[in-house]
């Protein structure tokens, strides 16, 4: 049984993956300089620079699954940014990937692409880091999850404030259509 939401609980997965791909990529590098075969070592940052794009996309498309019950709590313009972020994220994770597979060639074209792809991965923790610290600002700061819970009563304070935050926004956004 899959939890509703499933947003929530996917979007953990990207956000490890960015974080450990550094490390390995590195380690890769590392070892191949020792004299490891580099297809061999190199398979590990491959994969999971696959899995990072996999994964990125499915919370992606989790999260456009879920936007419009968000968007009743969420101030639209917060919601977008973190949408536009986590776009932004999976055209890099997917890049990356396909990056990290050419690190499989050998020679120069080879040590070339798994030293970009070690750049491209240092600069995909920036990326997973602005995206979860938006995810997070919805959740905690402008009360997202209340669009879950299952009654007013159990609102918690930040979805009370979130709430807040929605009918200042409308509201302006009222008086300009005026």
């Amino acid at each position: 049984m899959l939890p509703d939401p499933l947003h929530p609980a996917i979007v953990h997965f990207p956000l490890v993956l960015a974080s450990l791909l550094p490390f390995f990529a590195l380690g890769a590098t590392w070892a191949i300089r020792r004299g490891a075969r580099p297809r061999r070592a190199w398979s590990i940052p491959l994969a999971l620079a696959a899995a990072l794009a996999g994964s990125s996309w499915v919370a992606v498309e989790s999260g456009e699954a879920q936007d419009e019950r968000v968007e009743r709590v969420v101030p639209e313009r917060f919601l977008s940014a973190h949408e536009a972020a986590a776009e932004t994220f999976l055209a890099g994770s997917t890049a990356l990937a396909l990056i990290a597979a050419s690190g499989l060639i050998g020679g120069v074209a080879g040590r070339a692409a798994r030293a970009a792809a070690v750049v491209g991965a240092l600069a995909l923790v920036v990326g997973a880091a602005l995206v979860g610290h938006g995810g997070g600002q919805l959740v905690y700061r402008y009360g997202a999850a209340s669009a879950y819970a299952p009654g007013r009563t159990a609102l918690s304070d930040s979805a009370r404030a979130g709430q807040g935050i929605v009918r200042a926004e409308r509201q302006r956004e009222g008086d300009d259509h005026d």
